[in-house]
């Protein structure tokens, strides 16, 4: 397992991330039973994989619950990124519409206090806003406090996470310019470029590390999805077009025999591709197996993409029809 700095932080992070919101959702066709779950944490220690990174929302805090029964005992070990902003309490979570946000002081204190809590430690290494909007980013009185909370030694950094679905270009621009931010994550893969291509530049100036999610593209890149594949209503990826789809499966062909002159497969290639990227931290998969676990951690080998190759896959990227991105209604 390879590892990079993490912004402008001196805290070392594995290039294969542990993204801990499907040990505690069903969002991607399988329930995760907590013993299950537990060993997958284990595994992905024992292959070298220390960076955790979960939310408060993600069942409720039974993410957060299990990576602190896990790891109690060895937390200097492991590097713990969490997140906050969604007011879940007395709030029934029912399908994939998102919840009451709230960012006021008290309510961030509490967060973070019960975060603590569920995680058996008296520290995040990196705490995150979830899914700012663009009123947010522009709050200062939120990182502010954040700012705070690394002074009495409660966080050590702190990220903007961009959300839900891909987009909100603005919101990232403008939080890397928060001098304590050392992260932003987004959705960025081989197929959806844009706007990560954008903020992994200016990521580059700020010195601040771009944690990519959905990396396998909503498993597109990951082989296990055709033109014929359909998701349970509570998989999150039902709400994906199938034009989408079929559009996605033709632009892998095109870029297959890059992947092939590499002896790369498909998912291979696309997660070498996003680990050669100047400016990137770690790459979170979704992970829902020991196999798995073991597999991607065993991409992060040290070789990269040739220069050549990454200008061919841009130059077929810079071909393809744009997409929708979200954006906050005040940033038009």
């Amino acid at each position: 397992m390879k590892y990079n700095k993490l912004g402008k932080t001196d805290i070392e992070i594995s290039e294969i991330g542990f993204g801990a919101w499907a040990i505690a959702l069903d969002w991607w066709g399988k329930k995760i039973e907590e013993d299950e779950a537990k060993r997958m944490l284990k595994k992905a220690y024992d292959v070298g994989i220390n960076f955790f990174e979960t939310g408060d929302l993600y069942g409720k805090g039974l993410s957060e619950k299990l990576i602190g029964e896990v790891f109690k005992d060895m937390r200097n070990e492991i590097v713990i990124s969490t997140k906050y902003g969604y007011d879940f309490s007395g709030v029934e979570q029912i399908g994939h519409k998102e919840l009451p946000q709230r960012f006021d002081e008290d309510y961030t204190r509490m967060a973070l206090r019960n975060s603590l809590e569920r995680l058996q430690t008296d520290h995040v290494d990196m705490y995150g806003v979830h899914n700012p909007k663009l009123k947010d980013v522009r709050n200062d009185s939120i990182f502010n406090l954040l700012d705070s909370f690394i002074k009495d030694g409660s966080i050590k950094t702190y990220q903007v996470a961009l959300g839900p679905a891909i987009g909100w270009t603005q919101e990232g621009m403008e939080a890397m310019d928060k001098p304590n931010l050392s992260a932003v994550q987004t959705v960025y893969n081989i197929l959806e470029q844009t706007p990560g291509n954008e903020l992994m530049k200016k990521a580059e100036e700020k010195d601040v590390g771009i944690l990519v999610r959905v990396p396998e593209a909503s498993g597109i890149l990951t082989g296990k999805v055709n033109a014929d594949t359909k998701f349970d209503d509570n998989d999150h990826r039902s709400v994906r077009k199938r034009e989408w789809l079929k559009a996605s499966l033709e632009k892998v062909e095109q870029f297959r025999p890059i992947a092939d002159r590499n002896g790369l497969n498909i998912t291979e290639f696309a997660m070498k591709y996003m680990m050669t990227k100047k400016g990137f931290a770690t790459v979170l998969p979704t992970m829902i197996s020991e196999e798995e676990i073991v597999n991607y951690a065993q991409m992060s080998d040290g070789k990269y993409i040739s220069d050549s190759d990454m200008k061919e896959v841009e130059d077929l990227y810079n071909t393809w029809p744009s997409y929708e991105l979200k954006v906050t209604p005040q940033a038009n």
